[in-house]
Parts: structure tokens; sequence; C-alpha cells
């Protein structure tokens, strides 16, 4: 059962990720392009934790893949939300 659950989060990672990646090709936006590099990452940290057979997780170094997805989704809203206003509102158009 373990690992049907393993398997159906990575299976939900990629299409996460493929999902934003599909939006990113719409409007050429990084934050979206940044979601679907995080949640790529996401996929890699829980399959390299089920092939490898992860017992202790903290102390674990395939995390490491999993502290960076969320500095890559932090550093991408923070960088939306410090854009010039005015350079939002042409991308708009």
């Amino acid at each position: 059962m373990i690992d049907f659950l393993a398997g159906a989060v990575t299976v939900g990672h990629i299409a996460a990720a493929a999902f934003f990646l599909s939006f990113w090709r719409k409007t050429a936006d990084r934050l979206f392009l940044a979601f679907a590099a995080a949640f790529a990452l996401f996929a890699l940290n829980q399959a390299l934790g089920f092939a490898l057979t992860v017992v202790s997780e903290p102390t674990n170094l395939i995390y490491v893949l999993r502290i960076l997805g969320f500095l890559i989704i932090i550093g991408a809203v923070v960088d939306k939300n410090l854009q010039k206003p005015l350079a939002r509102s042409q991308r708009r158009r």
C-alpha cells in the first residue's frame, strides 16, 4: 500500500509540473516556470525516497531537493511581487 501511495504522490507532482509548464508556455511568466521546476524537484525527491528506501527522513540528504523546491517557490513569489507595477501592466496587453 505504501508503494502505491508513493507512486501516486510522484505522479501527482509530475502532473502539477506539467500543468504549470503548460501555463508557462502560454504566458511566458517566470512564476509558472518556477512552480514547474519546484514540482519536478518534489517528484524527484519522492521517487528517490522510495527507490532508496529511506528509513530515517531527517538524516537523509535527498530531502535537500524538497528544500530547494520550496526556496525556488519563495524566490519566484518574491520576484513576482517586487516587479514594478508598470512592467506588470504592460505585460498584460
